[in-house]
């Protein structure tokens, strides 16, 4: 008789980790599989249907980097701090090289890197370095410094530096988004400006302490209940009040659906504070719902959620390769898959994509691909928890 697999991870943490980390898919499949269609924050040309598309998907990065933190914490509770560091530092510098040498070839297929895009991976590398330092110092510092980070740093949002001098370069790396050109032929954007990500990886460390052996689970779920709530109507307010908050302030529109989508059309580069209210808020009650649940739903996502840095890398690979044969199969050329700055200033993506239905039913199609590749690795790093390396993959 085969031995049943068991996992000490806490269950209802992968599976808000799966559930975000498919909507991610939903978000990669719209952007390689809705092209030339409209920008789906801009309420000059989306549609409603277009920004829910894009706004459910704005819960993938925050929750992906605050449970990153709170895995930090887990790992470290059965540790010691010189071993938590160790780790988060070596993975964090890991994580930066996946980002600028696998993942960007992965996005764009260009050999030359002509292109390189520090997104979500580069922001989870670069906070881990930062707290693998920040660990050191008492729970309730970190928690301050990382309140303070995500309610305080649109505060420098009047602060911009042009010019590509070494202190423009360091300000958009922090807050500003941006990038800069290494030569005549190749550009590095900072996509993920760090310093509320530090704040959102930081916090989330604070926040696993409720998850460790022995934490009474009532006391767990009362402080997830009111967080949750709490955060939605600080949001509400702060929103509402329109004076900080978010780099953009919403506006009245022309009904009422598209004021509504004004204010909730909150800003991820950088993640404003606003943003992270209304991702991380409702993150919260979510998991005060999902405590004990278990049914095929919740094992679904749990594939998922248990190979997170394997799913990344795997689904923008396959919904590229999808892409490519797509354009294909339409009459193109297999070269406008090879994403560089050539193809994107020639305007030849404006005329390819699909409409958002094609756009569901292939991200359907993608995830179910995935299912049986993520729960076979699953499986594999529960039968091979003595190899310190899956810890990195």
């Amino acid at each position: 008789m085969m031995k049943q697999l068991k996992s000490n991870r806490i269950e209802s943490l992968d599976i808000l980790r799966g559930i975000v980390m498919i909507l991610m898919a939903l978000d990669h499949t719209r952007d390689y599989f809705h092209l030339g269609l409209p920008n789906p924050t801009n309420l000059e040309t989306t549609t409603p249907i277009l920004f829910a598309t894009r706004f459910i998907t704005h819960y993938c990065a925050p929750i992906f980097v605050f449970l990153a933190g709170s895995s930090a914490c887990l790992y470290g509770s059965k540790r010691t701090k010189k071993d938590l560091f160790k780790f988060l530092f070596t993975r964090g510098l890991w994580l930066i090289f996946l980002e600028i040498f696998l993942n960007n070839f992965l996005w764009w297929f260009d050999i030359t890197f002509g292109f390189i895009q520090l997104q979500v991976i580069w922001a989870i590398g670069c906070s881990m370095v930062v707290l693998s330092f920040l660990i050191y110092l008492p729970k309730k510092a970190i928690l301050l410094i990382a309140i303070s980070l995500i309610a305080g740093h649109n505060l420098l949002d009047g602060i911009v530096m042009n010019g590509d001098n070494f202190t423009s370069i360091l300000w958009r790396a922090m807050h500003q988004s941006g990038g800069f050109p290494i030569g005549e032929s190749r550009f590095v954007r900072f996509s993920y400006p760090l310093i509320p990500w530090i704040g959102i990886i930081s916090l989330g460390y604070c926040f696993g302490a409720i998850y460790k052996k022995g934490f009474d689970i009532l006391v767990r779920k009362k402080l997830l209940l009111y967080l949750g709530i709490g955060s939605i109507l600080l949001f509400l307010i702060i929103r509402g009040i329109n004076i900080y908050g978010d780099l953009v302030p919403w506006v009245e529109q022309k009904n009422s659906i598209y004021t509504i989508m004004s204010f909730l059309n909150v800003t991820k580069y950088p993640p404003s504070l606003d943003y992270a209210l209304i991702t991380l808020g409702p993150a919260l009650l979510f998991l005060y719902a999902i405590e004990g649940v278990s049914n095929k739903r919740t094992k679904f996502a749990i594939t998922f959620g248990r190979v997170p840095l394997f799913f990344y890398f795997l689904h923008i690979l396959i919904i590229h390769l999808a892409s490519m044969l797509a354009i294909i199969a339409t009459g193109g050329s297999y070269t406008d898959s090879i994403l560089n700055t050539e193809l994107f200033e020639s305007g030849r993506l404006d005329a390819l994509g699909f409409s958002l239905g094609v756009v569901y039913i292939v991200w359907v199609g993608i995830i179910l691909i995935h299912y049986p590749l993520c729960n076979w690795y699953m499986k594999y790093k529960l039968k091979n928890r003595d190899k310190w390396w899956l810890s990195y993959l």
